[in-house]
């Protein structure tokens, strides 16, 4: 796969697949004339991904031209009202000495021309916005104690010199997916541009020592500069409650607006008139009830607030968009294997689905006349691809834009099946299938479990892509079982807190229909998930036989252990009574397992610990290794990956891994050790 200078597609060789560019995000200007999105290619050793601007013409004529180029990369585009782009970099600034790799804020002229930093903090800065009158808004990682930059230099500079790495903490959570919480934490900071032939942004703090208020928060600032909205945790015994926090820009005096007890408010967006915040509305779940998520509306001026679809059984996904005219919000919601945009009429809650086509959106933006929504697109048959559509016609195919990533080959084709529950409820999937799978010639098969697990198979993905399988003659089955996201609620509900009764049967009446196809081979088959399909994957190593092996990714195993060692333990003790971990955990079942398993884990997954892996592996050990310690599973450990495997030799090394194991057991084929594992 690695050597092959004619592979007919990037899928039949894992260094061209690397090599694929990676578009991301998308911004519009002002003026609604630029769109700019970043794309990720290797860097010249092949080793890490390097992130660059990238401009896109609305219209679709002109193709895509690069902006920035660097060998750190650039990300987080914002336009002020001139044209100006705002990006953040960790390159090198010319006009000073310092060299720590801290992303600092730089501005593009409209016109062209060199970038110069115009804010910079010791931490860095990131996640910045700009409103139509220029303010802009970014968040900077501070000491507790800092009070200004200089102490928070100075304080910084001192723990480097001295290497304490030490956090003392004071309160729950501790860290998230692959970083340590601490010993700062994000605080928000306003700014606008200065005139005059050095431009700069001087930076006011707007949330002095807001501890883990501010953690993961998504904000937004009105479109006049005067007010900035965010969410805002509140501590509570154990657990964090998202608020919503109004900012006077001027004077920094906060408002903050609770939610009810039982509720988070998530993804605040402030109306064009700025009088209006719309936000995610969440019930929050508990042991039998998966709770809901809604769209509303609040009153900026009295804090009220009220839910604008009820009765919409379907769950806003990401950042929601107003049209100019404040009328209507544009969103993305999972259903049914796709992920479409609709238009939710405000005063109504009346929905509209906008597309309907086999895409999932994501990066919406609306255009300042409100006719064109503008977005990235993507399916199992392409990558994301910028693209536009009508604000207002329903049902309509969006229209590619001429974007910066070239288009591919791929090495089969893309159906779907459908099958029953145990209860009758339908179960779907799309079925990846080799060219030439057949009746004559049937393909073995690999069920993979996506992991969530509120999730939906419904979207290209660079970590776990089945046209990689599908190039090695594989064909990849991908179900949404129960818990999937994009068939109801009730749909939800039929697995919460019961992950081991529909979820998997859901997985298993859908893998008999597959296997039922004159172009599948029911005798070749093995079951890989990641996360909760890792999960799934050691629930099904527990259960049946069926499967020649086991491929189990970042997989929870004991429970018991996993709900208090997780980063954020309050949301999974929510569902995770001891009753139910009791039921559902796998490791109950290792003495029932006997289809080969490869564990892989990587050491700084902090949202299924490393103890999970090693746990399995060790309870694996003691029921299947000889009198000379020999036993069909493997171990596959990236000591500095986290939840994914992220870096592009790595990944490499995965997916060879992977195939070599499943080849082995499936196709009867030798061991292969990677190369660089060798």
């Amino acid at each position: 796969m690695t050597d092959n200078d004619a592979a007919p597609t990037p899928f039949h060789d894992l260094d061209d697949y690397i090599a694929l560019p990676r578009v991301d995000g998308l911004t519009l200007s002002p003026d609604g004339t630029r769109l700019v999105t970043s794309v990720s290619t290797l860097n010249p050793d092949r080793t890490k991904y390097v992130s660059a601007l990238w401009e896109v013409d609305p219209t679709g004529e002109e193709p895509a031209r690069r902006l920035t180029r660097s060998a750190k990369g650039e990300s987080g585009a914002a336009f002020l009202p001139d044209g100006s782009l705002l990006f953040v970099s960790s390159r090198n600034d010319p006009d000073t000495k310092d060299d720590d790799e801290v992303a600092m804020l730089w501005l593009l002229p409209p016109g062209g021309g060199e970038a110069r930093v115009v804010a910079r903090r010791p931490a860095g800065v990131g996640g910045v916005l700009a409103s139509q009158s220029g303010t802009v808004l970014l968040t900077s990682d501070t000491l507790p104690t800092s009070d200004d930059y200089e102490s928070e230099e100075r304080k910084r500079k001192e723990r480097k010199e001295k290497k304490v790495a030490a956090i003392l903490h004071d309160r729950y959570p501790v860290r998230y997916w692959d970083h340590d919480l601490g010993p700062g934490a994000a605080r928000l900071f306003k700014g606008e541009l200065t005139d005059g032939d050095e431009p700069k942004i001087e930076l006011t703090d707007l949330t002095p020592n807001p501890g883990l208020a501010l953690l993961l928060a998504a904000y937004d600032v009105s479109a006049d500069g005067s007010r900035a909205v965010t969410q805002w945790n509140l501590p509570k015994r154990g657990d964090l409650q998202r608020a919503l926090a109004f900012i006077d820009l001027a004077t920094g005096e906060r408002r903050v607006v609770q939610p009810g007890a039982d509720q988070e408010f998530n993804a605040p967006v402030f109306s064009p008139d700025g009088t209006q915040v719309a936000f995610d509305l969440e019930t929050r779940s508990t042991p039998r009830d998966p709770g809901s998520r809604v769209i509303a509306v609040m009153d900026v001026a009295t804090g009220e607030s009220r839910e604008v679809t009820p009765e919409w059984d379907r769950w806003p996904a990401g950042p929601m968009r107003w049209t100019p005219d404040g009328s209507a919000l544009v969103v993305v919601a999972d259903d049914d294997g796709r992920a479409p945009v609709f238009r939710v009429e405000v005063a109504t809650g009346a929905v509209t689905r906008l597309t309907s086509d086999d895409f999932a959106y994501s990066s919406i933006r609306v255009s300042p006349d409100g006719g064109t929504v503008y977005a990235l697109r993507a399916s199992y048959l392409v990558p994301a691809e910028p693209c536009r559509l009508s604000a207002t016609e329903p049902d309509q195919e969006s229209v590619p834009l001429r974007g910066p990533a070239p288009a591919m080959k791929l090495p089969g084709t893309l159906t779907e099946i459908e099958g029953k529950g145990e209860d009758g409820t339908r179960v779907r999937a799309y079925l990846a299938l080799p060219e030439g799978a057949s009746a004559g010639s049937p393909a073995p098969l690999m069920l993979w479990i996506h992991g969530g697990p509120l999730s939906s198979w419904n979207q290209w993905s660079w970590r776990w892509n089945p046209w990689l399988a599908v190039a090695q003659g594989y064909a990849v089955l991908l179900p949404d079982p129960a818990l999937s996201t994009g068939y109801g609620r009730e749909f939800i509900r039929r697995g919460w807190g019961k992950w081991g009764e529909a979820p998997y049967t859901d997985l298993m009446a859908i893998t008999d229909v597959a296997e039922a196809r004159d172009d599948i081979d029911d005798t070749r088959t093995a079951a890989l998930g990641g996360s909760f399909g890792g999960y799934m994957a050691n629930w099904v190593a527990g259960h049946t036989d069926r499967f020649k092996c086991i491929v189990t990714h970042a997989s929870l195993w004991a429970l018991d252990q996993f709900g208090p060692t997780t980063d954020a333990s309050y949301y999974w003790m929510r569902e995770m009574t001891a009753e139910m971990a009791a039921a559902n955990s796998p490791h109950h079942h290792v003495d029932k397992i006997t289809s080969p398993m490869l564990v892989i884990h990587g050491d700084k997954d902090y949202r299924v610990p490393i103890g999970e892996g090693l746990r399995l592996w060790f309870e694996l050990s003691l029921q299947a290794a000889g009198d000379d310690g020999e036993m069909p599973h493997k171990f596959l450990y990236f000591p500095d990956e986290n939840h994914w495997i992220l870096t592009p030799q790595h990944a490499k090394v995965w997916y060879q891994t992977v195939f070599s194991f499943v080849d082995q057991h499936v196709l009867g084929k030798d061991w292969r050790t990677p190369d660089l594992l060798a």
